[in-house]
């Protein structure tokens, strides 16, 4: 059984679009899973409810309260338990998540503003290190634009922080804003679909596989 967080320290990072994408990616894997929708603002929890029992979606369930006993509850149950944390490191849910995490993922966008806001995320697990050496922390970057300075010099400045930087970035697509309003996940989304569902797969490979 792995727990996933997924951790941020601002708004706009595609956070919980990466947790509910995980969580379909690994489901099309053949394992069970169930994702945690500990952000009092749900959206994931939402996202769930607008789409069918065809949407690819594992069950989200809300637990903004109440997040250790549950998160320990669904992983006797399942063999992963993705968690969509508050965008905001100071929520006890963030902190309380990764003290349970085997991994932390923290999607950062091509901005010094991001970068900034993720060395409190590093300052934090690196904190909890004594009551949880196993974690592993890795920064995501999201809402790549290839043809931008800034996209391009991201890696190297991402790599300055105390964190290690996947080698795969999720890069910004129309897709990603479309699958909440359908209420399904990209590998439902045909071809539309399969760039950004090839770049979670390549995640997930990274995340559990060569870890």
């Amino acid at each position: 059984m792995s727990i996933i967080a997924v951790v941020g320290n601002k708004g706009g990072t595609g956070k919980t679009t990466l947790a509910l994408n995980l969580g379909a990616g690994l489901a099309l894997r053949g394992d069970s899973v169930v994702i945690v929708d500990a952000d009092p603002q749900q959206s994931a929890y939402q996202w769930r409810l607008i789409g069918d029992a065809d949407n690819g979606l594992p069950d989200v369930v809300a637990a903004a309260m109440g997040l250790e006993k549950t998160v320990r509850a669904l992983g006797e149950a399942n063999e992963h338990v993705v968690i969509d944390c508050p965008p905001s490191i100071k929520a006890p849910q963030a902190e309380q998540s990764l003290r349970l995490a085997d991994h932390a993922l923290v999607p950062v966008q091509p901005s010094p503003v991001d970068l900034w806001a993720t060395t409190q995320i590093a300052k934090v697990i690196e904190r909890l290190r004594p009551e949880n050496p196993g974690l592993r922390a890795l920064i995501v970057i999201s809402q790549l634009e290839p043809r931008t300075t800034l996209s391009r010099l991201m890696p190297d400045a991402a790599a300055e922080l105390d964190l290690p930087v996947a080698a795969v970035g999720i890069r910004r697509r129309a897709i990603h804003r479309h699958c909440p309003l359908e209420g399904r996940s990209v590998f439902q989304a045909g071809k539309r679909g399969a760039d950004a569902a090839a770049e979670i797969h390549q995640l997930l490979r990274e995340l559990l596989d060569h870890g």
